[in-house]
């Protein structure tokens, strides 16, 4: 039974997930940064705080996406 739930990634879904994952924390990074200058009022340290909250969120967010791309459950044609 588990077997089923699990499959293999291939190399294409891994490039897929960087992307989607960049192209989510960039945005992700504007809108941190903005929201921390409008408390800090101070440019910079929102560069920082957005810049490194960010970091932890991406690779968080990787490990996560290409877990759940192990998982079959729910997806059309699995079972």
């Amino acid at each position: 039974m588990f077997r089923k739930l699990v499959s293999r990634s291939t190399v294409q879904q891994r490039k897929r997930a960087i992307v989607k994952t960049l192209c989510y924390r960039l945005f992700m990074i504007v809108i941190t940064v903005v929201v921390a200058w409008l408390f800090t009022g101070d440019v910079s340290d929102a560069l920082g705080i957005g810049l490194v909250s960010n970091l932890v969120k991406t690779g968080t967010y990787y490990c996560y996406e290409r877990a759940w791309d192990h998982v079959t459950w729910g997806i059309s044609g699995s079972g």
